[in-house]
């Protein structure tokens, strides 16, 4: 193996960090909706456990939060739904390019994200407030864009780096 991914691979850790760490935010924003959804419905129906006005927006806001941030996690996995019905039928070599241009087209959109997402929160977002919390700015609800974009290009960086060391470094049986 060359001695530059031998390098790289040093910062693997650090990869796994931010896995584990975008997947610890996942299961506790899980943990929070399922306790404040099941106190919102059993508020309903027990007159002494309270039905918070503000439960139904932050079950939604927690649900945003770990849609974009699941995705992301599923970049490194590569666990994304991709075309690979040709994939046997076509060199390899193409295959690994046509996968860096799919990682590039990924890498653009997770830029996007980064930048629009965060002129909305902190544009449009920043300017209102929740409706049952108005002390509790909008900021909170663009936030997972901007957010899961910052996941999204430290996966990609990674998905990108093991396309091209598949180039130079063969394939181990």
């Amino acid at each position: 193996m060359p001695e530059i991914f031998k390098t790289i691979d040093k910062i693997k850790p650090a990869y796994d960090f931010t896995y584990k760490a975008v997947m610890v935010i996942c299961k506790l924003l899980l943990i929070a909706d399922i306790l404040i959804t099941t106190m919102a419905v059993a508020g309903r129906y027990i007159p002494f456990i309270p039905d918070p006005a503000w439960s139904e927006e932050v079950v939604l806001t927690c649900m945003s939060y770990m849609a974009v941030l699941s995705a992301a996690l599923a970049i490194r996995r590569g666990a994304h739904i991709r075309m690979t019905a040709l994939d046997t039928y076509l060199p390899k070599g193409l295959v690994k390019f046509l996968d860096i241009l799919a990682d590039g087209a990924v890498l653009a959109l997770s830029v996007i994200m980064i930048v629009v997402g965060w002129q909305y929160a902190t544009g449009l977002g920043a300017k209102g407030s929740y409706v049952s919390m108005p002390k509790v700015s909008r900021f909170w609800m663009y936030f997972p864009v901007p957010l899961a974009g910052v996941a999204m290009l430290i996966f990609e960086l990674e998905a990108v780096y093991n396309h091209i060391k598949g180039f130079f470094v063969k394939e181990e049986a």
